[in-house]
């Protein structure tokens, strides 16, 4: 292996057959985005086991095709370490999970370079973060939105980062989201509906019919009737952007105070406005995985946090 490379293997699975080779890889790696990966291949760093080094991303794949993928080390990031206060829930030498609150942007971006959960992370763990997410997003795994509070894991080192990513591709991560939501949904059912960015509104993600997007199941079940709305937990099976968020609202049972998929009823946003609550009520209360490192099953619990709590008295029946 070259100094300052790695190398990732993927196997081409059988719903990816007849993919594009940077499609099938980015499924195969949920650690490289698809751009990252076109790139590696146009550049020769990615080889098939049979030694041949495709050059066009758009080469058509074979179920059970084996690929080795070289991924150089990332450039320094030009990210600023700041102080911004996390809330440590668990940490080692490997990892970290984080009780993210609301209001908080994951990664910098484009209108957000920085206050982030990155930030916060470089200058808690003194830059001792993985880079195979590249130099935008050391250490990150996987996202929860700004307005979503909760628990989410970081990686300290590589090792840890695609033992993690391995974990959520399987769906092998136990997550579960505290939501209020319009309505009163029956005692508890099932979002079997792919995502994909809307046609309409590329911001939004829109249910689409088999075929298309990303496949995307979430299992609920009403923890509580209030009034006019219920407090639910969501079980994530994938963890799709937005996911929640728009498989409620495609019941007829969307988050109260969601700006995107969300129209809330005159009473409950008189409500919503009195209480100056101007998120989507969801919260992170669940994260269980196996740690990559050393095995051990790990679970942690994150109570709702006070803006979802006086809400959900608000509401109350």
């Amino acid at each position: 292996m070259n100094r300052g490379v790695s190398i990732l293997d993927a196997t081409i699975g059988a719903e990816a057959e007849g993919w594009r080779l940077d499609r099938a890889l980015a499924a195969a790696l949920p650690t490289l985005s698809r751009e990252r990966i076109k790139a590696l291949i146009s550049s020769g760093q990615v080889r098939r086991a049979d030694g041949v080094q495709p050059r066009d991303p758009a080469l058509k794949t074979r179920a059970g095709e084996s690929f080795a993928v070289e991924v150089p080390e990332p450039r320094p990031a030009h990210n600023e370490p700041q102080d911004l206060g996390l809330a440590v829930v668990f940490e080692d030498e490997h990892l970290i999970v984080i009780d993210k609150p609301a209001g908080m942007v994951v990664h910098p971006a484009a209108g957000n370079p920085d206050g982030t959960l990155v930030n916060a992370l470089l200058h808690h763990c003194a830059g001792n973060l993985s880079g195979i997410g590249g130099v935008a997003r050391p250490g990150i795994v996987h996202r929860i939105d700004k307005d979503t509070s909760g628990l989410l894991v970081a990686a300290k080192t590589d090792r840890a980062h695609e033992g993690l990513a391995k974990q959520f591709a399987a769906h092998s991560i136990d997550r579960r989201y505290k939501a209020i939501v319009a309505g009163l949904p029956k005692r508890s059912g099932t979002v079997d509906a792919n995502l994909a960015r809307s046609d309409a509104n590329r911001k939004k993600v829109a249910v689409v019919n088999e075929g298309r997007g990303k496949h995307a199941v979430t299992h609920w079940r009403l923890e509580q009737a209030l009034r006019e709305s219920a407090l639910v937990e969501c079980r994530l099976e994938t963890g799709r952007t937005h996911q929640v968020r728009v498989h409620m609202a495609s019941i007829g049972h969307p988050l109260l105070g969601d700006p995107v998929y969300g129209r809330s009823r005159p009473a409950t946003r008189e409500l919503l406005k009195r209480l100056n609550f101007e998120r989507q009520a969801l919260h992170a209360a669940r994260l269980g995985f196996t740690h990559p490192v050393t095995s051990h099953a790990l679970a942690f619990d994150s109570p709702m946090p006070a803006d979802m709590q006086e809400l959900l008295r608000a509401l109350s029946v």
